[in-house]
């Protein structure tokens, strides 16, 4: 089919798509708004350690508020530009929506804040979800992050409506009114909270863990230990209350660990449970770091983690493209293919891409013989303009930097 026609079987899709829409939007407006669901909401998760696992108590792990931070720091570091499509390919555009992308979506918030928040509720919460608002004329003025608990989602037809619960006030909203982030597992109406499926045992575990070693050094890295007499001998009941009240205010505490004990009629204390290295906490607290990076799709060695081998290549450069790709890349898209549809749902003509180039560059010898090559000069052909080169290092044009440098000409003068 040409290209006109496809083009106008697009156009015609996205009418029907505009009708169903606004036809949903009717609906919200003559519903009541009902109370919501209890399972919409995301309370605590009981694991098998005992230990209750939620989206807040969960980033009391520091290995899930390490992967957190890094893959929401990454990503909130990307560049992400309005492109205009043309004849040639595409170019950058001048578009009021790269001010809300990259600068300041909504008045109490920079983008760097937005993109941190819409990223950890994905990853807790299955969802990141922020209003659009809109403009009289439908222009997009800003987008003001919606808390994942406190909107219902439901099915309407094949669009979805979203109903909110502000405290103050209750109102609903189309599919094209919502920025609408959903994690890995996606079923139609919600994304899969990582620390609900992957990662709720491994962190319930960590959690007890960390609780376990903060109690054994708060009473002074000591086991339990038991009060032994010759035979014969038989502490009266006031005499044992005596020796516990003894034993903690001597060792009761880091502070207190090697104090002396003095213990009547050849008493010895002996050891009843296992120290901490017997119980192999060390290993297990490493062991849950492991694979609560594994749920989150994060190497190890990125969050401290360095004990175990990498598959993830040699060398920064290598490990940091694996990262891109593999974890941050699923993220990059979902982001973008939701951006696109929703700001320009009637338009081909823009779309946004996240610059991936800054956190793929190497060091400076590999990055310098990369933008060498790129150039062009005797014996191969330049694919970018001095120009080119120039921008992505913040530095101004030059004149007659804009020629390609073909095969054999002069790299110096492009002639």
């Amino acid at each position: 089919m040409p290209l006109f026609g496809k083009r106008k079987q697009l156009e015609s899709q996205l009418a029907e798509q505009a009708r169903q829409i606004d036809e949903l939007k009717s609906q919200i407006g003559n519903l009541t708004f009902q109370s919501m669901d209890s399972s919409e909401f995301f309370g605590s998760l009981a694991t098998a350690s005992g230990a209750t696992v939620s989206p807040e108590s969960s980033k009391r792990s520091s290995a899930v508020y390490a992967c957190m931070r890094l893959i929401a720091g990454a990503i909130s570091l990307l560049p992400l530009p309005v492109y205009e499509r043309s004849a040639t390919g595409r170019q950058r555009a001048d578009h009021d929506v790269w001010w809300l992308l990259n600068e300041q979506p909504f008045p109490a918030m920079t983008s760097a804040a937005f993109w941190d928040w819409i990223i950890c509720s994905m990853l807790l919460r299955g969802d990141g979800l922020a209003q659009i608002i809109r403009k009289p004329n439908g222009a997009v003025e800003g987008f003001m992050p919606l808390p994942r608990e406190s909107v219902v989602i439901e099915k309407r037809g094949h669009l979805l409506a979203y109903y909110v619960d502000a405290g103050d006030r209750k109102y609903g909203l189309a599919q094209d009114d919502v920025l609408h982030f959903p994690g890995f597992g996606f079923n139609g109406l919600r994304g899969e909270s990582v620390i609900s499926y992957a990662a709720r045992q491994s962190i319930g575990t960590a959690l007890s863990a960390d609780e376990f070693a903060a109690g054994y050094f708060a009473r002074g890295a000591a086991p339990s230990v038991a009060v032994s007499f010759p035979q014969g001998v038989s502490p009266t009941k006031e005499q044992m209350q005596a020796l516990r009240e003894q034993f903690d205010e001597v060792y009761g505490g880091v502070k207190k660990a090697h104090g002396t004990m003095v213990l009547p009629n050849g008493g010895k204390l002996e050891p009843v449970t296992l120290t901490a290295e017997d119980s192999q906490l060390l290993e297990t607290r490493k062991f849950q770091v492991i694979d609560i990076a594994r749920a989150f799709g994060v190497p190890p060695h990125m969050i401290g983690e360095t004990s175990a081998s990498t598959s993830w290549g040699t060398g920064i450069e290598q490990m940091s493209i694996a990262f891109v790709r593999y974890t941050l890349g699923p993220y990059l898209t979902r982001i973008e293919q939701e951006l696109n549809r929703k700001l320009w749902p009637r338009s081909t003509k823009y779309f946004v891409e996240f610059n991936r180039e800054g956190l793929l560059a190497g060091d400076s010898k590999t990055e310098a013989e990369y933008l060498a090559k790129a150039l062009g000069g005797p014996g191969s052909q330049g694919w970018m303009t001095i120009n080119e080169v120039r921008k992505i290092k913040n530095l101004p044009p030059i004149d007659g930097g804009d020629k390609i440098i073909t095969a054999g000409s002069n790299p110096a003068t492009g002639a």
